[in-house]
């Protein structure tokens, strides 16, 4: 009999757009918290969704095992799981209610769990383990199982169903998060079936891909952006500590490449720096993507990252409309973007741009200067989403007098608009389309300027920007939310120290 099966609710194949990409990646929250429960004694297995048939394989995974406990720890790292989808909402109350036919106690974490809790113990699931639960989880176990004779209400971070009420919810203080994550054992890398993702990887982009993190949090003040489990908190790795890791997975795992997960990474231009030391010192280079801002690709940031192995860049542009920034408390220039753009693609590394429509009050003079930053720009990859009002963020309170009755997108592309954007749904998915062949074809044009097809595509979407630019009109919400805000300007954090 096991002591605990770590599991998570994310099923590549009901969502869409993620098989479309196909792009999986290892659920790193939970090996972390495999090899977190292993370094204390704990036998622990695995079963991991992601590239998974069914819930089928799962039940017989608890029959291969019988658990003691099945925790399911959701990736926290992942930012699939902060936008809370429906069909994993929906796969761990069913998973939940199967473990506990099993007889297995049931613990889980996670984004959608820490916001709402109530709607997973409805289905089985015993204990909540709200923000970042590493040390939580380690706590209850020990109490679940004998080891310690505390109570679970001495338990930081702890949420349970009221015994007169399973529908209310009782909670112990909110637990701090780690400072110092240099604490935590590395991934337990050795669970993963790595060979299964290495198969899929390659057959799909002829490379393979693993994630890491070199920090928990982030710093800044974005609106609408979700912090359910580390809050406003951050806390950094030390490098060689990154490095270290980079190495072990380069010699066991060997991929082809490594996506930091981080929020943000690089948070310290001269954390970089060290990294890129100690990288070269343990020759631990591989390719890597990270995701960033606009303000921290300092020319010593971007040095570093190039001479650690870095290829791609995500910033979180967002907007053409320095209006539209200030509204999100971005904290960047609009100014900057296209310098930013300029100084990656001088060190041979790939800027890729996130952009966001629909915030409220943009109109759609702001919407066409967003698409004039992407096309004079020229961005390597874009990745184009909405304003989605998640629970917890100043965004939410802004608008949640104006939500309907959908609070969750379905899938990771669904750019369904939750609120009274200015324009309906219809037309963001339209913009969303037309923007990626704009910059597909301007990028075709880059590369072979005489070719006469690429041109003849970019007239047609010309017209095609013309028509909907004199339609729009006919696509605006009848009551669009307006901009509310109503809290003092927010100042730019602090990031003199590795935590906060």
């Amino acid at each position: 009999m096991m002591d605990v099966l770590l599991a998570h609710s994310f099923f590549l194949k009901n969502d869409a757009r993620q098989v479309e990409k196909m792009k999986p990646y290892p659920p790193l929250g939970t090996l972390y918290a495999a090899s977190h429960l292993r370094s204390h004694g704990y036998e622990v297995a695995l079963f991991d969704a992601m590239l998974s048939e069914g819930i089928h394989e799962f039940q017989e995974r608890l029959k291969a095992t019988r658990p003691k406990i099945v925790a399911f720890y959701e990736d926290q790292f992942h930012f699939l799981n902060k936008m809370c989808l429906n069909h994993s909402r929906q796969a761990l109350c069913r998973m939940s209610e199967i473990a506990r036919a099993h007889g297995a106690t049931v613990i889980a974490s996670g984004s959608d769990l820490s916001d709402h809790p109530e709607a997973y113990f409805r289905h089985g699931v015993e204990y909540v383990l709200a923000g970042e639960a590493d040390h939580t989880l380690i706590e209850l176990v020990n109490v679940l199982t004998g080891r310690s004779r505390e109570g679970i209400d001495s338990i930081p971070g702890v949420a349970m169903p009221q015994m007169s009420n399973p529908l209310d919810v009782r909670k112990t203080q909110s637990r701090h998060p780690e400072r110092h994550p240099d604490t935590f054992p590395f991934p337990a890398w050795d669970l993963l079936d790595a060979e299964k993702y290495r198969e899929v990887w390659r057959a799909a982009h002829g490379y393979f891909s693993v994630n890491m993190v070199s920090t928990r949090g982030c710093p800044f003040h974005c609106n609408w952006c979700a912090k359910p489990i580390w809050g406003q908190r951050y806390a950094m790795r030390s490098p060689a500590n990154v490095a270290e890791e980079m190495a072990l997975i380069k010699r066991t795992i060997r991929p082809d490449h490594v996506w930091f997960a981080d929020d943000i990474f690089g948070l310290q231009p001269k954390w970089v720096a060290e990294f890129a030391r100690e990288v070269a010192a343990r020759d631990a280079s591989i390719p890597f993507m990270i995701q960033s801002r606009v303000d921290l690709m300092t020319d010593q940031a971007v040095d570093a990252l190039a001479r650690a192995g870095c290829v791609e860049v995500w910033l979180g542009a967002e907007s053409g409309s320095q209006r539209i920034l200030d509204a999100m408390d971005k904290g960047t220039r609009v100014a900057d973007i296209p310098v930013v753009r300029e100084k990656l693609r001088r060190a041979g590394i790939r800027a890729c741009f996130f952009i966001q429509f629909g915030y409220p009050g943009e109109t759609i003079n702001e919407i066409m200067e967003t698409v004039r930053m992407v096309q004079e720009c020229l961005p390597d990859d874009i990745g184009v989403s909405v304003s989605n009002p998640l629970p917890g963020t100043r965004f939410h309170e802004m608008v949640k007098a104006d939500l309907g009755e959908k609070d969750h997108w379905e899938e990771s592309n669904d750019l369904a608009m939750m609120f009274q954007g200015t324009y309906r749904t219809d037309f963001y998915r339209a913009l969303h389309k037309l923007l990626h062949r704009d910059l597909e074809t301007r990028q075709r044009i880059a590369r072979d300027p005489g070719c006469e097809e690429s041109r003849a595509a970019m007239k047609a979407l010309e017209a095609q920007w013309d028509a909907m630019i004199a339609s729009e009109a006919n696509h605006r919400s009848a009551n669009p939310t307006p901009f509310r805000k109503r809290y003092e300007l927010i100042e730019a954090p602090d990031l003199s120290r590795r935590w906060n």
